[in-house]
């Protein structure tokens, strides 16, 4: 699919959005299609730890949110507009404030006291430790 097919999609859903009021309807949809398409993740494991890199370019450290809540990792991310100077005349404006979320369900149970992230070159990467399950515990009778 060629580039200028994902704007003219890009521009409909907008449209979408902005005629469903944002927060009922068609809108949410729209957003949450924009968003997936928007925030790209790799999600990887091994014997420890789960890994989740997302491209989150444009973004400053501070505009970026994670949270884990229940077996689900949610990430999410917002800032303003371009700041105005007052002297530019715009041709084309396609820069402005922006807000996307992902949440990603997590295959296993994770520690999210011991979890970790960073942020480099629009690239974050949170690292979640897997929950160690207990073996059980035998309980003697007296």
């Amino acid at each position: 699919m060629r580039t200028d097919t994902f704007d003219d999609i890009d521009r409909l859903f907008d449209r979408m959005h902005r005629f469903a009021g944002g927060s009922e309807g068609w809108g949410d949809h729209a957003l949450e299609w924009r968003d997936h398409r928007k925030m790209r993740v790799d999600l990887s494991a091994d014997d420890d730890e789960i890994v989740v890199a997302a491209d989150l370019p444009g973004f400053d450290r501070e505009e970026i949110d994670i949270t884990v809540e229940d077996e689900h990792l949610v990430i999410a991310a917002s800032h303003d507009d371009v700041a105005e100077t007052g002297a530019e005349s715009y041709l084309q404006r396609e820069r402005r404030a922006d807000a996307i979320r992902r949440t990603i369900s997590l295959p296993v149970a994770v520690d999210a006291e011991a979890a970790s992230a960073s942020y480099t070159n629009g690239v974050l990467t949170v690292t979640l430790p897997k929950q160690v399950q207990s073996e059980g515990h035998r309980i003697d009778i007296d």
